[in-house]
């Protein structure tokens, strides 16, 4: 069982044969797209953004493209949009299903990604869905998720254009998963002009030097640090505060304090964090690193919740040398009413129509199985909340 702050090592990516490299099979075969393609139903079609995205299975159930159903979830209520070409991602993030080494034994559009299938499918197709659906519609919000390719960044705006020439911007906001590699400050201002609610930025990694073991010259991708930081910068300068946010998975090899700090870096200036729970991909470079503690989880869980929706002060927290979170400094009636809520224990990320620290992208079971639940993707019950404190009190 990994420790806290135990450091997660990658494994050495394999060298991907020539053939196969950018997408050659794919292109190679040049089998044109016919509507919906689903993953490794058939051969993979040379599929290309803006006009074919790709998104999440729950987004797919949801929209009616697929049929399935989602444990104790009606719905989810964010479309997750992931754009989309042969040649795929060309970076090579450890913990990613969607990572470079892994074009060796699969083509990009048949790529697990946060533990699920993406199906694809045209854009005015979906697009269409949404309009016709009006009020009615369960989604809450959109989110464009960009890629490092060279065509993502103008693929984004181009996706972005098409969506609010036919939703209206009140109806269904839209955020931003954005590519701080290649993203200028130009991009993010353009971003905002043709209606984006949100920019968020998936840093993930907590510390420099975590980035870069698994997201930069460790793994021979391209990301940075301070590339990502820089991009964050430009978004809440632009989007202003509430409207930037950041990602953060724990359970890489950071410290609770690691985790926290950054959390009050952002609620300082407006931003917010969205924390995913590390949870191993299948095929990644880290599948075989183990999901940190749900002790561990459920109390940087907790913490996140009360830095920046219960203005409790970083300072009251107390942390062991190596930067174990030992307590939460708050009146244990004060604390025991905000994990009755529940709201602590549910899915972080880009905000839906009801509550501003209630997420529209609830991103069912993305980072743990239905039989152990991290994010909760619906309010819990008695008996989740219950599990909840019991996991609460034990010790990481």
């Amino acid at each position: 069982m990994a420790c806290v702050g135990d450091l997660q090592f990658p494994r050495t990516p394999a060298p991907v044969p020539p053939e196969k490299r950018n997408g050659a099979t794919v292109k190679r075969d040049a089998v044109a797209p016919q509507g919906l393609y689903r993953p490794r139903y058939r051969r993979t079609p040379a599929m290309r953004s803006p006009d074919y995205v790709q998104l999440s299975t729950a987004a797919a159930i949801t929209l009616g493209l697929i049929p399935g159903r989602m444990h104790r979830c009606a719905c989810t209520h964010c479309l997750n949009l992931l754009l989309t070409y042969p040649e795929g991602c060309r970076a090579n993030c450890a913990y990613c299903g969607l990572a470079r080494h892994r074009e060796a034994n699969t083509n990009y559009a048949d790529r697990n990604f946060i533990r699920a299938d993406w199906p694809a499918a045209p854009l005015d197709e979906i697009v269409a869905r949404i309009a016709d659906a009006g009020p009615a519609t369960p989604f809450q919000r959109m989110c464009i998720s960009m890629i490092t390719h060279p065509a993502s960044d103008a693929d984004a705006l181009t996706v972005l254009e098409r969506w609010t020439s036919r939703i209206p911007r009140g109806d269904i906001p839209v955020s931003i998963l954005s590519n701080p590699t290649t993203m200028t400050r130009a991009d993010v201002a353009r971003m905002l002009d043709l209606g984006a609610d949100i920019f968020t930025v998936a840093l993930d990694a907590c510390t420099p030097e975590i980035f870069e073991r698994t997201r930069g010259k460790g793994v021979d991708s391209p990301h940075s640090w301070g590339g990502y930081w820089r991009a964050f910068e430009h978004a809440r300068e632009l989007f202003g505060p509430g409207r930037v946010g950041m990602h953060l998975i724990v359970g890489l090899g950071e410290t609770d304090r690691d985790v926290l700090d950054i959390c009050r870096r952002l609620h300082a200036v407006g931003g917010h964090s969205h924390l995913f729970c590390f949870y191993p991909e299948r095929g990644s470079l880290m599948d075989h690193v183990p999901a940190p503690p749900r002790a561990r989880w459920r109390r940087v869980q907790l913490a996140r919740y009360l830095l920046e929706y219960a203005d409790h002060p970083f300072e009251a927290f107390a942390f062991s040398a190596g930067g174990e979170l030992l307590d939460f400094g708050m009146a244990a009636e004060r604390l025991d009413a905000i994990v009755a809520s529940g709201l602590p224990f549910r899915t972080s990320g880009c905000p839906g129509k009801e509550r501003p620290d209630l997420s529209a992208c609830d991103r069912p079971y993305g980072d743990g199985p239905p039989s152990d639940i991290a994010s909760y993707p619906f309010q819990p019950n008695g008996n989740d909340l219950r599990r909840i404190r019991a996991q609460l009190a034990r010790r990481p």
